[in-house]
């Protein structure tokens, strides 16, 4: 939990008791259905919360938001958006339903009222939202084409509507075959631990 505090020290008290009981959680959960694994359980909070909170390192959602996370696993990067941003819409969908409940007890057990959970492949979704985000499902080019009729027109936020994707290497032949513009955010601009010296947020606006 401290290196959600070096990194994020304005949290209100709801969102610092929420983001503190996350490790709990998925130690609960994750030894009865595995969506994270073994030996990443104990770097929980690197690898997956602040790793999630990438996003709202690049861009700090305005209220009334609405954020699709596709192939959200056991709940990243949505559930930590949804605690950083609680006035925003939150839809989690994943094509193997017993992630999705382990999604819907965490979300449930924070009294995470901005969260809906659904298994459901991302192409099957219907409706519109102002961004899509996730994290390293798949090549960027398919990617693109499963969500690429799912945004809302109007744009209120610091970025216009659009991806924002996590993912690390080197993304150069990958992000050429998705034929779009996009921006990288190379994390240890904001983050100093080892473990994001190659991660990046992809924006690619739509």
């Amino acid at each position: 939990m401290d290196i959600i505090l070096k990194y994020f020290p304005n949290l209100t008290d709801v969102q610092k008791e929420q983001f503190g009981r996350l490790g709990e959680l998925y130690e609960l959960w994750n030894g009865q259905i595995n969506v994270i694994s073994r030996k990443d359980m104990e770097h929980l909070y690197e690898k997956h919360v602040l790793h999630s909170l990438g996003i709202a390192k690049v861009c700090s959602f305005v209220d009334d938001t609405d954020i699709l996370d596709v192939g959200t696993g056991g709940g990243f990067p949505g559930i930590p958006l949804a605690i950083m941003f609680p006035n925003c819409n939150f839809h989690l969908v994943d094509s193997i339903g017993k992630k999705i409940k382990v999604v819907n007890e965490v979300a449930s057990a924070l009294g995470l009222k901005n969260v809906k959970a659904e298994h459901q492949r991302a192409e099957n979704i219907h409706g519109t939202y102002d961004f899509v985000v996730s994290r390293a499902v798949t090549r960027m080019a398919p990617f693109v084409d499963w969500i690429k009729h799912k945004f809302n027109k109007n744009h209120f936020n610091p970025l216009d509507n659009g991806i924002l994707y996590l993912k690390g290497g080197d993304l150069a032949e990958e992000l050429a075959e998705a034929k779009r513009k996009y921006t990288m955010y190379d994390l240890p601009s904001f983050y100093e631990e080892e473990f994001f010296e190659t991660k990046k947020v992809v924006y690619i606006p739509f």
